[in-house]
């Protein structure tokens, strides 16, 4: 603007005189100009169009001010030309010295509108939430796009995670928070993790005066519990982990859950949350829909909460049911985890619902048939059947023949010998087994089979093989207190009982005479198929010196032996090798203190009479004093069939003087 305009519009007086005398379209010129200078446009609307056009208002202002001037000037002019040259000048002065004032009062309010529109363009103050955009990221920086012509520098390390990753990238929204509008290197200071903060402790607040779930990570196992992240650091007490305790806290680590806050002090910062309340309350509502379903007979799916050794516990949904190991399968089940496992997924049927008491019976071999229906028509006893050996014990072992249904094999039917000690020497867990089926019971749900019918008999046609009197030989498997095993042929066993070992020695125990391993011969006593029993003797290899000295010896006759051992009774005398008899203390001597010194001291050789004699009863009697009351008789020069008397160890007189009588030629 021109200083003839400005001065123009400052005094009143002269823009009249002016306006009196301009023509009609100068005055049309001249009015716009003002009332543009008087009418200036609102903050907004200049806030506006100097956004889409800074200068333009100025520059068209601009020919409009200089064309009024110069309409000014040129009537000033035109008049001066009239008037005098001291008058014109005069007029001319003050006609430039208002336009000069017109112009600085047009600039002062053109620079008000642009203050008042300022503000628009500053930056938001300190402590200011706002959202952004990740521009780029340099480094150790990270550069948001917050608007308002505004860009801030957030330190990267905000944006670690745990592991030390950036989880932000460009174009990502974020919400930062104005820490300093102050510029350093063209970008304000923003913080993230501040904003983020303010933002947690709003939402921690609201859940807790709402009483709703929050969600957190679970980052650290802390003194009596754990610590969440929920946006700030919580603390997690054990007791509040679960409805039932944890005893593996580190599992929950790293994962996310689901808590209610239930103490808050953010003076202090501590914040308290549970994650056994919100449990609870998800429980409460799946109980109720759970409920409305559960009836006996009903197919439900639940998770496998706990295993325990005679079942699983199943969750329904806010109610556990029972899950009894012999539910678990129709074939043989050791432990629960051999079928299912903790937090599996199952489907299992309603046996039984006691809603009392709130108990559960399930069942999972109930979905499918019972494989024994058939069992009676599928397997029948002497058929050749083939299974996996699933278990073994002292007893025996179970073959499973298809799922479900096991066959027993007991130990005595596994081998035709008796040596076998523990069914583990002939079949192993896991087994491929052929074997015939012995007995079939679909009612009590046993399978007999047997391991040894697949080969033959080796007790058939034994008695043909081996007659009663024949000597054979074999090794000695087994020693016991009662007897030795000989091995006769492969799966033929024969004992030997203790009796049978010697004829004149007592023996107490096989090994006294015989060692395992040890081959020997003995002689076929008796044969029993039916029960597989085979009866051997080693004496029976030599003569029976019983038999041959009651054959030879008669009751009556003298013999001579030698004191073997003095006992209360009496005395034991060898008549022979490894044959004694004894004389008992009443025939020792009439005369009572005789009988009670016991004259006879051992190896002392003496002359005895025989009083009984029993070669099957193995005794022989003899009486010392009988020698003094009677002549003796001489001993016999022939065999002769032993005489069986009644049993005692002693004779009277009156039989002797019977047997005298009986016998009057011998002396």
């Amino acid at each position: 603007m021109s200083d003839q305009e400005n001065t123009t519009l400052e005094h009143p007086e002269v823009e009249a005189e002016v306006q009196a005398e301009a023509p009609t379209e100068v005055q049309d010129e001249v009015h716009p100009a003002r009332m543009q200078a008087d009418h200036q446009p609102d903050a907004q609307q200049a806030s506006e169009e100097l956004e889409s056009q800074p200068s333009a208002p100025q520059a068209n202002e601009q020919p409009e001010q200089q064309s009024g001037a110069q309409e000014v000037k040129s009537l000033a002019e035109h008049r001066s030309a009239a008037q005098s040259p001291e008058a014109a000048a005069e007029e001319q002065a003050e006609a430039t010295a208002g336009l000069e004032q017109e112009q600085a009062h047009h600039e002062a309010e053109e620079f008000e509108s642009l203050v008042d529109a300022y503000p628009q363009y500053t930056h938001p103050p300190f402590g200011t939430v706002l959202k952004g955009h990740v521009v780029k990221i340099t480094g150790p920086e990270v550069i948001v796009d917050v608007g308002h012509k505004c860009e801030g520098a957030i330190p990267a390390e905000e944006f670690l995670d745990s592991q030390g990753n950036l989880k932000v990238q460009p174009g990502d929204e974020i919400e930062c928070l104005m820490e300093s509008a102050e510029e350093r290197d063209g970008y304000v200071t923003l913080s993230y993790s501040k904003a983020r903060k303010l933002r947690a402790w709003s939402d921690i607040e609201a859940a807790y005066q709402g009483q709703t779930p929050i969600s957190g990570i679970v980052v650290e196992k802390t003194k009596g519990g754990l610590a969440v992240d929920i946006g700030m650091r919580a603390f997690l007490p054990g007791s509040q982990i679960d409805v039932r305790p944890v005893r593996n806290l580190d599992a929950l680590l790293g994962q996310e859950i689901s808590c209610k806050v239930i103490k808050v002090n953010r003076k202090r910062g501590n914040i308290v949350v549970s994650r056994k309340a919100v449990l609870e309350e998800e429980s409460k509502h799946r109980k109720q829909d759970t409920l409305a379903q559960l009836q006996d007979g009903a197919v439900l799916t639940g998770t496998v909460k706990n295993l325990t050794d005679y079942g699983a516990f199943v969750d329904l949904g806010g109610i556990d049911g029972l899950l009894h190991i012999t539910d678990l399968s129709w074939g043989r089940v050791g432990n629960p985890s051999e079928v299912v496992s903790v937090g599996q997924q199952i489907q299992v049927k309603v046996l039984k619902f006691d809603p009392e008491k709130d108990r559960v019976s399930l069942g999972m071999k109930q979905l499918s048939e019972d494989p024994w229906l058939a069992v009676a028509e599928k397997y029948r006893a002497g058929e050749r059947v083939s299974g996996k050996v699933l278990n073994v014990t002292d007893y025996g072992a179970f073959v499973e023949l298809e799922p479900g249904v096991e066959g027993l094999v007991h130990v005595s039917e596994m081998s035709w010998s008796k040596r076998m000690r523990h069914p583990s020497k002939i079949v192993s867990r896991g087994d491929q087994v052929e074997a015939v089926i012995l007995e079939v019971n679909p009612t009590t749900r046993r399978i007999s089979l047997g391991l040894k019918q697949i080969g033959p008999n080796p007790w058939s046609g034994l008695a043909e093989r081996y007659a009663i009197g024949a000597v054979i030989e074999g090794k000695v498997r087994n020693l016991t207190d009662f007897g030795a095993f000989v091995e006769v042929e492969d799966g033929v066993d024969g004992l030997v009982h203790v009796s049978d070992l010697s004829w004149t020695e007592r023996i107490k125990h096989p090994s006294e005479i015989l060692k395992k391993g040890e081959t020997v011969q003995a002689v076929v006593l008796n044969i029993d198929p039916e029960n597989r029993r085979l009866s051997l003797g080693i004496k029976q290899l030599q003569p029976d010196v019983w038999e041959s000295f009651c054959n030879t010896h008669e009751v009556g006759t003298m013999v001579k032996g030698k004191i073997a051992r003095k006992t209360t009774f009496g005395l034991f005398v060898e008549l022979t090798e490894g044959l004694e008899g004894l004389c008992h203390i009443s025939e020792v001597s009439s005369d009572p203190a005789e009988r009670k010194k016991m004259p006879l001291e051992v190896g002392e050789e003496h002359e005895f009479r025989i009083i009984k004699m029993s070669a099957t009863e193995r005794k022989i009697g003899l009486s010392l004093k009988a020698m003094k009351e009677a002549p003796a008789r001489p001993e016999r020069a022939k065999p002769v069939k032993p005489q069986q008397t009644s049993s005692g160890a002693t004779t009277n007189i009156g039989e002797l003087m019977a047997m005298k009588d009986r016998n009057p030629t011998r002396n």
